[in-house]
């Protein structure tokens, strides 16, 4: 503030001043995370300080020329390739909207209202409580930074139900585990990476959420798919309707909230304005709501006016100061992995790919498996935002680089979608997954089991990645019909749905070991159907066709055992 000028014009050449503020910097910000994330994310950061500046001691493979003081304090502290990069910037003027347009919804009444909605519509099926919980998770996951949030939030009221209807503890908490994660994956927020990505890609937002559309509704509703699973192995029941909020009551108390999320969609899908303008329009339609929906219900109660509008500013207050909190949290998370992408930039992230090359052997498949296992070690520990930005740094230039050199182009968010998959996934991966370890605390579960638990229920978004980097039609990228779209959707589903029961190993009976290879083949067919259909020398669409049928060949197949059971 008080020298930007000297500071503009000393790019790479820092006085003393510069040295020891931008040292404090670095040290108080490890700190600051430490504080408000937790230790994972400034160990890794001091990691790659300390490689930084002894990598020339380093095993020949790995080994790294080294920085000077100069060098890296410039770099990190005085650059745009270091804390202060894209992703701080994207969240100072992006991600702080809708953060804090989230806590606006929260303490309006909106948290409550999505799980009371999802409930009264789904509590009464078959292992209700579970299916409860994935839509709730699915409605504030939309607008949350957070999958530990998100569990914290919906976990409170889901676990417990989920138990007291036959969970047992550590399914009940890796349910929710599984659908607080994939609500870090839901449009139009993604955990707050949205904004990232599309900087990072150079694409409108809107192409954005239109690539992540279907693998993450898709791995949604497959996740609804294995709860009913679950509970039919389980033989469960739903909740009691008498037990349950009715269903449109519930619906029309609260449908005002929907009004700005409405808004929401509507400014970026339709009218498609910035990020930043639909988020601020949003919050303002939020705060008319908020003391209209307060003088409402003063009315009702014979209370005065001027109690409704004391309310509303105190909500409207806190849900300021609920906002400010939250974004702290994205906030140093982003700038501590400005860190590791400065170093990077130094000149890692070259190292990096020939690592990976020479661990692979060259083989694209490999790079890709050893490219998802490296996100989900890196991602264990760090919240979303923080995660992708560590994974878009080092990871996805690997994936296209290598990608290119063994023949195989495809479009940067492909890449960039694979690796924030795969490091969302890192919140249930046992031993460190933070998602895991919220969800066992209210279950009063095992974290590890509980951890486990919910990783097997997020193999299926784990396999997406390795077919969408493949078979970009599941990314919409070039698809303009809406009918192929509407195609594209349905065989989607109905492939996770196949898989789904291929790991859970029950379709509508236990399954039997050539059913379980056939589902396999029916999920592998339906995401890739270009490929089986050159295979077989025939039209993607027509493999699908099969794969369908096949599909619902094996429901026929376990129709008589099924009866048989019923009949016992």
């Amino acid at each position: 503030m008080l020298d930007f000028i000297g500071i503009s014009n000393r790019q790479g050449a820092p006085i003393t001043r510069d040295l020891i503020v931008g040292f404090a910097l670095v040290i108080l910000l490890l700190e600051a995370a430490r504080r408000a994330l937790g230790p994972a994310l400034p160990i890794v950061a001091t990691v790659f300080i300390l490689y930084s500046f002894f990598g020339p001691y380093m095993p020949a493979v790995i080994a790294f020329k080294g920085v000077s003081i100069n060098r890296f304090i410039g770099q990190i502290t005085m650059s745009t390739e270091g804390i202060y990069g894209v992703p701080l910037d994207v969240s100072a003027t992006i991600v702080f909207l809708f953060v804090l347009f989230g806590a606006m919804l929260d303490k309006a009444g909106a948290g409550k209202y999505f799980v009371d909605l999802a409930f009264s519509l789904l509590g009464g099926f078959k292992g209700g409580p579970a299916k409860a919980a994935v839509l709730a998770s699915g409605l504030t996951g939309m607008v949350s930074g957070s999958s530990i949030a998100n569990v914290v939030t919906t976990g409170t009221f889901t676990i417990p139900l989920m138990k007291s209807v036959g969970y047992p503890d550590y399914k009940a908490g890796a349910v929710e585990v599984a659908c607080s994660t994939n609500g870090q994956l839901m449009p139009p927020i993604m955990g707050a990476a949205a904004f990232i990505i599309a900087e990072y890609c150079n694409l409108e937002y809107f192409e954005v959420i239109k690539a992540a559309f279907i693998p993450a509704v898709v791995s949604y509703i497959a996740l609804m798919y294995i709860t009913h699973l679950e509970a039919s192995k389980l033989g469960l029941k739903g909740v009691p309707r008498n037990e349950l909020p009715k269903f449109w009551p519930t619906f029309v108390k609260g449908i005002h909230f929907t009004i700005p999320l409405m808004f929401l969609i509507f400014e970026l899908v339709v009218l498609r304005h910035s990020a930043q303008m639909a988020a601020f329009r949003a919050i303002i339609a939020l705060a008319i709501i908020i003391p209209a929906q307060n003088i409402i219900t003063a009315k009702r109660h014979n209370m005065t006016t001027t109690e409704a509008v004391k309310k509303s500013i105190n909500q409207i207050g806190e849900a300021l100061i609920s906002g400010a909190k939250n974004m702290m949290g994205i906030g140093v998370a982003v700038a501590s992995a400005g860190i590791i992408v400065g170093v990077v930039t130094l000149g890692l992230g070259g190292i990096i790919t020939e690592v990976i090359e020479v661990l692979s052997g060259g083989n694209f498949y490999l790079i890709l498996i050893i490219t998802a296992i490296a996100s989900l070690i890196l991602g264990m520990g760090l919240p979303t935002t923080a995660n992708y930005i560590v994974m878009a740094s080092l990871t996805a230039p690997v994936i296209v680089t290598l990608g290119a050199q063994n023949g195989f182009v495809f479009p940067l968010i492909a890449a960039h979608l694979f690796v924030f998959f795969f490091g969302i996934l890192a919140d249930d991966t046992p031993p460190v997954g933070l998602a895991a370890f919220a969800a066992a605390a209210i279950a009063k579960s095992d974290p590890i089991k509980t951890g486990i638990q919910g990783f097997t229920y997020d193999i299926r978004t784990a396999i997406l990645p390795f077919m969408f980097i493949f078979n970009t039609d599941l990314l919409l990228i070039g698809i303009t019909n809406v009918w192929q779209v509407i195609w594209i959707f349905l065989t989607s589903v109905i492939a996770m749905f196949a898989f789904a029961a291929l790991t859970q190993g029950y379709f509508t009976q236990k399954n039997r070991w050539y059913e379980g290879i056939l589902l396999g083949l029916v999920a592998f067919t339906l995401l890739r159907p270009h490929l089986i259909g050159d295979f077989f020398k025939t039209n993607g669409a027509i493999a699908s066709l099969i794969a369908i049928a096949v599909y619902g060949g094996i429901y026929f197949m376990q129709m008589p055992r099924r009866k048989a059971e019923q009949t016992a």
